[in-house]
């Protein structure tokens, strides 16, 4: 069973070229410092399939690996904060699956543990050792 984050942006009036730049920038520069070429990363749909007043929209499938788990969301919710800081005018919606993700105006957007390397090495070493007992 997989779990994704979703996240997207309302408002009546469409982006503007500028706009549409800077998210353009946000998504190219995530994409090109997205850590695993193997895992799902930041993706926002066309704007032809948005939603009514959906501005900004897109879904990332998070990895099975609990080890890649925090790592991913850390960098696809770090792209999300650059999104909303470039169209901060919108009604933003974060959330995976029924959990939605809390905005902060200065961490941005965030889950707690997220950054501890503590608890990525906790949860890699404990799969490492669930793959090696099958």
């Amino acid at each position: 069973m997989s779990v994704s984050l979703y996240y997207n942006a309302r408002r009546t009036t469409p982006l503007t070229e500028a706009e549409s730049a800077s998210v353009a920038r946000v998504v190219a520069a995530h994409m090109a410092s997205f850590p695993y070429d193997d895992e799902e990363s930041l993706y926002v749909y066309d704007g032809h399939t948005a939603g009514p007043a959906e501005i900004v929209a897109g879904s990332t499938k998070m990895p099975l690996d609990p080890g890649r788990l925090m790592p991913v969301m850390a960098h696809v919710l770090d792209s999300v904060t650059d999104l909303r800081r470039a169209v901060p005018d919108a009604e933003w919606h974060v959330h995976m699956d029924d959990l939605d993700v809390p905005w902060d105006e200065a961490e941005g957007y965030s889950l707690p543990g997220m950054r501890d390397p503590e608890l990525i090495a906790e949860l890699s070493a404990n799969h490492d050792e669930d793959r090696a007992d099958r």
